[in-house]
């Protein structure tokens, strides 16, 4: 939670950002902190480049969990954590990973530790999840394995 706070500040948005807003300020600031700006300025283009990186992050980031992005995924989302099951899972800094059998893999905001190892007792960590991880947390698509 407390990254999506800090992308949200460094692009200066709140949660009620759509997505056609975003793009506009993303656009904004990387024209103020480009690197090409920078030419004869060394120091200045090294500090542009580690800001560009950390807007280009907010922005793909706040984009993947925009209520827009989600309504457009929600049919794959659905079927994903009704239909496959669980085939790992962990957590890191409150970010809990799940990754399904069907190659979809995604990201869990602010998952509290108690949660994740009654998720790892549970006789089944899918079933375990769809009551009390689905639905409860800020999620994003993280990844997709292609099939051979």
């Amino acid at each position: 939670m407390k990254r999506i706070g800090e992308h949200r500040t460094l692009l200066g948005v709140d949660k009620t950002v759509t997505l056609k807003e975003l793009k506009t300020i993303y656009r904004n600031v990387m024209k103020d902190t480009h690197p090409d700006k920078f030419i004869n300025d060394e120091e200045g283009k090294v500090a542009a480049e580690e800001r560009s990186k950390s807007v280009i992050e907010a922005y793909h980031f706040l984009v993947s969990i925009n209520p827009e992005t989600q309504e457009k995924y929600k049919e794959e989302y659905t079927e994903t954590i009704t239909q496959s099951n669980i085939q790992d899972f962990y957590l890191e800094k409150s970010i809990l990973t799940v990754q399904h059998l069907n190659g979809k893999t995604y990201e869990y905001m602010g998952v509290p530790r108690n949660t994740y190892i009654k998720m790892v007792n549970a006789d089944s960590p899918s079933r375990f999840a769809r009551r009390h991880v689905y639905g409860n947390f800020i999620y994003r698509k993280a990844g997709e394995v292609m099939a051979d």
